[in-house]
């Protein structure tokens, strides 16, 4: 078993065997996580628990469904705002029911916005390293093998990252390509062509046909400097559509991102986090 799904009435979850390394060592996951009875929950999460001691496995993480490239983290703390397009939600239960199995927090998360009048707009200082170019609209799967193959360098040395296949990752990002908006894909470009960074940007259509937000979902970069200037171009091009609001979405507490969105005023209304228990010690 690598990976198995436990159902009863009133609860589910998946186990994953293969999971990430967690402090230099192999852990399970469990994800898909659905606990419309609290009680059937935790009797399910104990027996979960007991198959994966029982596997092998010394340390869990949760949620997640199987790696940080699909499904994980529970919110921790919200301000009762609506979710948004692919934002991870729980019932306010299933944390407590973690954490009264012994999980704790590993890594936390949050999401914040602001209004997109009050973006500072002033430019970067300029650079001859690269460019900066929106995505053209054409070949969306040269633009996912281009951005797999970043990706895969950007984030090797995150905490719980795990390498997945080119094919694997194609599977996941097609279905959701008809939801990017291509004013919003920014590319940085050194001047051979090669790519040192990449932006994401997608409208909130959880809001509805017209939204008025605009989610800055995922962006990555391998020169000094072109984070800003995507993130820049992005708020621009924003602000140019006639979207009101940015979400600055799921940024990990420690990351560089999380402080220039703190600094650009950006207000939190969403926190996550990632739980992990060590089954003995």
């Amino acid at each position: 078993m690598t990976q198995q799904t436990l159902k009863t009435d009133g609860a589910s979850l998946t186990i994953h065997l293969g999971g990430p390394h967690w402090n230099g060592m192999p852990a399970a996951t469990i994800g898909n996580v659905s606990f419309k009875n609290a009680g059937a929950g935790a009797q399910l999460l104990d027996q979960a628990l007991r198959q994966i001691g029982d596997a092998g496995r010394d340390r869990v993480l949760g949620p997640m469904a199987g790696d940080t490239w699909h499904s994980y983290r529970f919110v921790s703390e919200t301000d009762g705002s609506p979710p948004f397009l692919l934002e991870p939600t729980n019932r306010p239960e299933e944390p407590e029911i973690f954490a009264a199995a012994g999980f704790a927090p590993v890594a936390r998360y949050f999401s914040a916005r602001m209004p997109l009048a009050k973006v500072d707009l002033t430019p970067p200082p300029q650079t001859d390293a690269f460019t900066i170019e929106t995505w053209d609209g054409t070949d969306p799967d040269r633009l996912l093998r281009e951005v797999f193959t970043l990706s895969s360098q950007a984030f090797s040395s995150n905490a719980f990252y795990t390498p997945i296949t080119q094919d694997a990752f194609l599977a996941m990002y097609q279905p959701v390509m008809p939801l990017m908006k291509r004013d919003l894909i920014f590319f940085a470009r050194r001047r051979d062509g090669a790519l040192a960074g990449y932006l994401f940007a997608m409208p909130n259509y959880a809001e509805g046909s017209e939204p008025k937000s605009v989610i800055l979902k995922t962006y990555a970069s391998r020169e000094r400097g072109a984070g800003r200037h995507l993130v820049h171009a992005c708020h621009s091009a924003a602000l140019g559509l006639g979207f009101e609001t940015v979400i600055h979405a799921l940024i990990h507490d420690d990351n560089v991102s999380a402080e220039r969105s703190q600094r650009e005023g950006a207000q939190i209304f969403r926190r996550y986090a990632l739980l992990g228990r060590q089954l003995n010690g």
